[in-house]
């Protein structure tokens, strides 16, 4: 903080503009997050290249690879670090970011109303709209300032994993909309000066004008809920692998948790936003009443939601290893698997999404008998050759004992797998 200080002076400034590399500022965690980065991926390629090896391990395959791997494991340590700090500092900016993007909107309906009032003059209803933007910009500034630190307006939306959950996104927007619609109505009764017209306006709120979109928020504020639980409960019985992400992004709409665009999603968002478009110029033309979403648009957001929520709870499933098999080079002789000896690892969802970075890989753990074997990093020129999704290699430790084990992997999201038996001999 003592930097961050100094550096409101004016001339010490200089050091927060993209050179510093502590975590308390934004200039200073991204510059040091990119350049720990760049000296991982440095080293990373070198050791693939097969250079920065000590003479005093380069004369065994085994000693340089464990070398190789704790080398890139502490590395991996660090860039992960300076990611955190990153997501951190970011986050913390974004309750400014989004509070601009609410109190840009109301300008542009401003604009909207003031030109579409040419000709047709102002009306009670264009006041109505604008004083509802003004509330409603003015509550969303108050929450984001509130609750600045987990990212503003977007911190409702935001899951336990630190990504934006589309199914709260989609809840929250059709919330937003129907409280302005609401306010609007508010406003026209308010303003209204005869009974007929005050009786016309409370007419609109009746549940046969708008019984559409009610269905719509009740079903999406309950996929809201209902996928919340799902997922919840998957993770807690090693059904579903969930990473922690380092910041939340507008891409975790539409992907899945390793960045990967998912059709369960995507249709979501899509027939979400547009019906909630239908709804907004339904109530531009009629702001007397709630806007009658057309029950042929509200199935199709109820089967687009349903689609969803099955999605969610197809995605997924628990890691297993379908078999073991003793690691061959070429030239070497068929034999058992001994302790010292190289193994091989198959099966399916070793690495969950979202694991793909080298802190996460690092964390994998095999367990053969009583002993826990950290899986090695093996850099190839772009990524690493081992661990893989679908294979992996590790040695067998001299402390197993010679007989009938059992190997187990455990993930970076601390899942386990089935345990599978082998034989080491002597």
């Amino acid at each position: 903080m003592a930097v961050q200080e100094t550096g409101r002076g004016g001339a010490d400034a200089a050091p927060h503009e993209g050179g510093c590399t502590c975590g308390d500022c934004p200039h200073g965690a991204r510059e040091g997050h990119r350049r720990a980065v760049a000296a991982f991926l440095l080293k990373r390629d070198e050791f693939a290249a097969g250079q920065g090896l000590p003479a005093a391990v380069a004369h065994s395959a085994s000693a340089s690879r464990q070398w190789v791997s704790e080398e890139l494991a502490q590395a991996a340590g660090a860039v992960a670090e300076r990611g955190r700090a990153e997501g951190a500092a970011r986050l913390a900016r974004l309750w400014y970011r989004t509070a601009v993007v609410v109190w840009a909107g109301v300008v542009l309906l401003l604009l909207g109303q003031a030109l579409t009032a040419v000709g047709t003059g102002w009306t009670a209803a264009r006041t109505a709209g604008l004083v509802a933007a003004l509330v409603v910009a003015g509550a969303l500034t108050a929450a984001s300032w509130f609750h600045r630190a987990r990212g503003g307006v977007l911190a409702p939306v935001i899951g336990e994993d630190n990504r934006l959950s589309t199914s709260r996104a989609v809840a929250a927007a059709w919330v937003l909309f129907l409280a302005y619609a609401v306010l609007v109505l508010a406003g026209r009764l308010a303003a209204a000066s005869g009974p007929r017209e005050r009786d016309a306006l409370i007419a609109g709120l009746e549940l046969a004008r708008g019984a559409g979109v009610v269905t719509v928020l009740a079903v999406v504020c309950g996929i809201a809920v209902l996928v919340r639980r799902v997922v919840g409960l998957r993770v807690l019985g090693q059904r579903l692998q969930k990473v922690r992400a380092d910041r939340p992004r507008a891409a975790d709409l539409l992907t899945d948790d390793a960045g990967r665009g998912t059709f369960a999603d995507i249709q979501y968002v899509v027939i979400c936003a547009v019906a909630l478009a239908f709804a907004v110029v339904r109530l531009a033309r009629r702001p007397d009443q709630l806007p009658d979403l057309p029950w042929g648009l509200a199935v199709v957001v109820l089967v687009s939601a349903a689609t969803y929520l099955a999605g969610k709870y197809a995605e997924g499933g628990r890691p297993v290893i379908l078999s073991v098999v003793r690691a061959r080079e070429a030239g070497d002789l068929d034999a058992p698997i001994r302790t010292g000896d190289d193994i091989e690892i198959r099966g399916a969802g070793f690495v969950p999404a979202g694991a793909q970075e080298a802190d996460r890989l690092a964390r994998m753990v095999v367990r053969v008998g009583a002993v826990n074997v950290h899986v090695p990093l093996v850099p190839v020129t772009g990524g690493f050759d081992n661990p893989t999704d679908t294979l992996l290699t590790v040695p067998v430790p001299a402390e197993v004992e010679p007989g009938r084990v059992e190997v187990q992997v455990v993930t970076a999201a601390g899942v386990e797998t089935n345990r599978y038996a082998i034989d080491v001999t002597e």
